[in-house]
């Protein structure tokens, strides 16, 4: 019963998670619900091995529409991956608590920044400078790739409002480009969760198979109905989020 449970809340975690990133924020709380008692580390780990099938089959579909700037994206995804490695590590060495207590407050930021911008992410217009591009997809790489291994609730999130704010990509573009450095931070988080024997395997199969099929659905959605759709599920996924943070923060 337990593993049918986690499977569709990992449908459903797929399926936000194609659209703008947060799918930890629906599969993370249904896995400590039905195993309260396992490791945290177990149950972050086995969230990320279902949730990086779900992402990689996403990047896929996007990748048939949405064209990527490879020159810019590949070693993005190469200092996210390395930033995830770091952070990782650092978990294991220095206690989250002062992240988790600013959280809510740098996503109530992102929030009120979108809200007040209309126009944020409707129209796709990178950067021209392709230095300046590459120096920047980089820096966000490295860094929310840090956070990601670190702390990491949000990070899809994340990813798409630095494409947008900082790289100038519209919210359709921004998520298909955190697909790619999302799975890098999720497959250094595996390996070394993995290595260290944090991750419940028997579970992997099922947790991937609804995560593919939730992500197939809403990469098709975020296709078919665009940026301004995307925008507002972006919206409405922090708005949760900062709840969610807040609560995990200060009142339990």
């Amino acid at each position: 019963m337990e593993w049918i449970i986690v499977s569709l809340a990992s449908l459903f975690a797929g399926f936000v998670d194609a659209i703008v990133g947060g799918g930890g924020l629906i599969l993370v709380p249904a896995l400590f619900a039905v195993y309260p008692n396992a490791a945290p580390a177990t149950l972050f780990g086995t969230n990320k091995t279902g949730s990086i099938w779900g992402t990689s089959f996403s990047a896929w579909k996007y990748a048939r529409r949405v064209r990527f700037k490879w020159i810019v994206i590949l070693p993005a995804v190469a200092a996210a991956f390395g930033g995830s490695m770091l952070g990782s590590w650092a978990v294991t060495v220095a206690s989250a608590d002062i992240l988790r207590k600013a959280l809510p407050f740098v996503l109530l930021g992102v929030l009120v920044y979108t809200l007040a911008k209309k126009d944020l992410g409707q129209h796709h217009r990178p950067l021209g400078d392709t230095r300046r591009e590459l120096a920047l997809a980089c820096a966000i790489g490295l860094l929310i790739g840090f956070y990601d291994g670190f702390f990491g609730p949000g990070t899809g999130s994340f990813f798409v409002f630095a494409f947008v704010r900082l790289l100038g990509y519209d919210f359709l573009n921004a998520s298909a480009n955190a697909k790619l450095l999302n799975i890098a931070t999720n497959l250094a988080s595996i390996l070394l969760l993995g290595f260290k024997g944090y991750i419940w395997w028997h579970l992997t199969i099922a947790l991937a198979l609804a995560n593919i099929a939730g992500s197939l659905l809403g990469t098709h959605m975020a296709l078919k109905y665009g940026s301004g759709f995307v925008r507002w599920i972006f919206v409405a996924v922090v708005s949760v989020l900062i709840a969610r943070t807040a609560w995990d923060a200060f009142l339990r």
